[in-house]
């Protein structure tokens, strides 16, 4: 039977929705994750959803409407708040994340789960401070270099599956053109007030989907650099 750890664990490894195929780098020093497939370390690593269409043709408008997404991420310079990730089994996990371009990103999950996923900008490291392991992947194998990188241009290095737009809700689905990053990441925006990122779904490749909302956003906050430093498991701790 599961334990209650290892659900938690199911959830954390699909949280943000890393979809990864290819390079996979180890801590040197971390203990090895259970070959278990529900692992933490095997979570982020599997492959996620491969998609076999080249894309849609944008026409005026969802090219317009692409571009102003780009232009959200590049004026995001740090972004902090809340989150609700909520997987396929409906149970929620909850805690706060941190975000300053280019690439880094800390998701600190509230107790009872000791995990933190973290990026410095190179590599994405997914710590488990209760099993004191670790496990580090590239930041480029993931879907997160199209939104967080320097330049962000989405027409020009994305393939654009879908281009939804409402009245207050626009809705994205893309993947990244890349043949080393695979899977597709949909983001949702709110258009009132403004622009603004408020969650993304991925699917995994057993068709199951991990929600992740965000909330109490607070922008361009001179958010600490050490933050996005990779600590060894034994000195990480969740940031309150």
């Amino acid at each position: 039977m599961m334990s209650n750890k290892t659900t938690a664990a199911i959830a954390v490894a699909a949280s943000i929705g890393l979809m990864l195929a290819g390079a996979h780098v180890r801590a040197e020093d971390a203990p090895k994750p259970s070959d278990d497939k529900t692992g933490t370390g095997s979570g982020w690593s599997a492959e996620v959803a491969p998609s076999d269409s080249t894309g849609i043709a944008l026409d005026e408008k969802q090219t317009e409407q692409v571009n102003k997404i780009s232009a959200y991420f590049n004026e995001l310079g740090s972004l902090k708040g809340s989150f609700v990730q909520t997987g396929a089994d409906n149970k929620a996990l909850k805690g706060k994340f941190y975000l300053k371009r280019p690439g880094r990103f800390r998701f600190d999950y509230a107790l009872p789960s000791k995990q933190i996923v973290i990026s410095d900008g190179e590599y994405l490291a997914i710590q488990d401070l209760d099993l004191n392991n670790e496990d580090r992947i590239s930041l480029d194998d993931t879907p997160f270099r199209l939104l967080l990188r320097k330049d962000v241009d989405l027409v020009r290095d994305a393939r654009i599956m879908e281009v939804q737009e409402a009245e207050d809700l626009i809705v994205l689905l893309l993947q990244d053109k890349s043949p080393d990053t695979h899977g597709r990441i949909k983001l949702f925006f709110s258009r009132q007030p403004s622009l603004e990122l408020k969650e993304w779904v991925t699917t995994d490749a057993q068709g199951l989907d991990t929600r992740v909302e965000i909330a109490q956003l607070i922008k361009g906050e001179d958010l600490d650099a050490g933050l996005f430093k990779i600590e060894p498991v034994g000195l990480s701790k969740m940031h309150p």
